[in-house]
This record gives structure tokens, sequence and C-alpha cells, in this order.
């Protein structure tokens, strides 16, 4: 056991690649204390923005919900219920159980009502994984909603994690494309909420810190569709980088950010926005990729995994 670096008591908390013992209480304050240094250092939002909180249910979208609100932020939350039997459920009771706790408001987006189709059976027509589509309509159902319910700012909590095992993969592709646009926050444009990840530099390990401390009743199992995907095998590997050197994630990320960002920014490609002649979102065809899924589940068609989405 080490000694809490404020108030030198012994603490079983120990960060790594901070070098940074803190008992329960001062680790909760520390953790907040940088998540609001992230939001400054990035300029994501202020106290008189609108923010809208994407929450599944799990450990880091209520903790940054938490967070958020205890910085005195304007934040609600938006539920997207996909429809993954069980796992949806117990998901959506643990965010509106949430919200009750916090006293904050809570949007729920019902997929199979919305969409017409739940997640399971869109799978049944589809050639790519389940997070390729997945992620395609989650981002579009938070720009509609974000814009509809008047929030000029829309928050994700992807952490540390989330965000270099991305960065490793589009790094050994040289996916210039994708690396000019991974930055914390993305500005609103063309129809298009600005996006905010004030989570971007806290480990997954971290967060999970932070929701068992703030006593966070989040939904501990992972989707059951999210067995085999790309990013978790990347995450495996940068793990066991970080055991045998910590500090090697957060590196990597700060340093792309720092040197490599600012090189390849401008390089995205320019590209025209029109709006989708069929629901009014904005996209680079005339219809957007959700109407031409909709349409390609009536008419059975099969979706391949080389269609883009249109949400950045």
């Amino acid at each position: 056991m080490k000694k809490c670096l404020k108030c030198g008591i012994r603490t079983n908390i120990y960060i790594p690649q901070h070098r940074l013992a803190l008992c329960p209480e001062h680790y909760i304050n520390w953790f907040e204390a940088r998540t609001q240094r992230t939001i400054e250092e990035f300029k994501m939002f202020q106290k008189t923005d609108r923010i809208l909180v994407a929450v599944s249910g799990g450990k880091d979208s209520l903790s940054l919900w938490n967070v958020l609100v205890k910085l005195g932020y304007e934040a609600d939350g938006l539920h997207i219920n996909l429809g993954i039997s069980e796992y949806s459920e117990i998901s959506e009771i643990k965010t509106r159980n949430f919200a009750q706790r916090i006293g904050r408001k809570l949007h729920i987006v019902d997929l199979g009502r919305d969409f017409g189709r739940t997640i399971p059976q869109i799978k049944e027509n589809e050639r790519r994984p389940p997070c390729s589509f997945c992620g395609t309509l989650k981002r579009y159902y938070m720009n509609l909603y974000a814009r509809e319910y008047g929030y000029n700012v829309l928050a994700t909590a992807h952490n540390l994690d989330d965000e270099v095992s991305v960065l490793m993969l589009n790094t050994l592709s040289w996916n210039i494309e994708y690396l000019s646009r991974q930055f914390p926050v993305l500005p609103e444009e063309n129809g298009f909420a600005r996006k905010v990840k004030p989570f971007c530099k806290m480990s997954e390990k971290e967060a999970a810190m932070y929701a068992v401390l703030a006593q966070i009743d989040y939904i501990e199992d992972e989707c059951p569709f999210a067995e085999g995907s790309t990013t978790l095998h990347y995450k495996k590997l940068i793990s066991q980088l970080e055991e045998k050197s910590p500090g090697t994630k957060l590196r990597f990320y700060s340093e792309f950010l720092s040197k490599m960002y600012p090189v390849i920014k401008d390089r995205r490609p320019k590209t025209s926005i029109n709006r989708c002649k069929s629901c009014g979102e904005p996209t680079q065809s005339e219809i957007c990729m959700i109407c031409r899924m909709r349409n390609n589940l009536l008419y059975g068609k099969l979706q391949t995994s080389t269609d883009k989405a249109d949400n950045p």
C-alpha cells in the first residue's frame, strides 16, 4: 500500500502512468479536475452551452454524465435502445435510474420504433460486422436528436483506450482521411452537431475506478455483438505495451495530437454536404446511409463493407 499524495492515508489506489497514489475521495477529485482540464485544453464547451451526453448504461458514459453535472454543466442524456434482448433492457433501466439519481433529463430513442428494425434484425440482412452498422445508426440518431432537442454540443465517453486503438488501426494503414478527423473536438458544421470527447485522456481503468468509487450502478456486461471487434484486438495489444511501459497509451495519443495532427488536419477531403432527399439529414450523397439501409432492408439487398457512413 502507498500513501495518498494529498492526505497521507494508506491507499490501494495507484495510477502508474502518473506515478500517483490517491485515497478514494482525492481520486474522485483528481478525476473530475482532470476532465475539466481536458475540456479547457481543447475548448470543448462552456457553462452556457447545452450538452447532450450519449449514455449507453456502461461505466464510461454514466461516469461522464456524472462528472459534467458535478462540474456545473447543463448536461442531459440520450440513450439509444438497440433492441439487443436482455442487454438493452438492463442498459435502459440502469440509464433511467441514473438520470433520476442526478436529476437530469433523459431522452430515449427506441431503434426498433424509430428505424423499424433492431440490431439483431438488421444483422440478418447485413454482411458488415454489427459494430459497423450499429455505429452508423448511433451517430445518425445522436446528431438528429441533438439538433431536434436544441443541444449545441454532443458529448461521447470515448476514453483513451478507444482513441489509441483507433489511432493505431488508422496509423498502420496510413488512413490520412480518418487520421485527419481524429481530434477530441469536431466543430458544428453542415448540419452536424459539435462532437466532443472529454474522457479522451482518461484510460478505461481510470474511468472504471471512478465509476466504482462514485457508486455508479452500470451494466457490466459487454455488448454480445462486440466479440471479435477489430478495436478490441488492438486494445489488447496496447494494454500489453502499457503494462510493460506505463504511460505508453497517453504518450502515443498526446504526441499524435501535438505533432502529427497539426500536419494532417487540413488533408481532410473537401466534400459537399447535401440534405438527404428522404429524411433531410446531412449527407454526402442524395440519399443518406440510414435511408439506404432502410431501403435495403425493405427490398432484401445486402449492404457491403465498402459503403461509408455519412456522419464523421
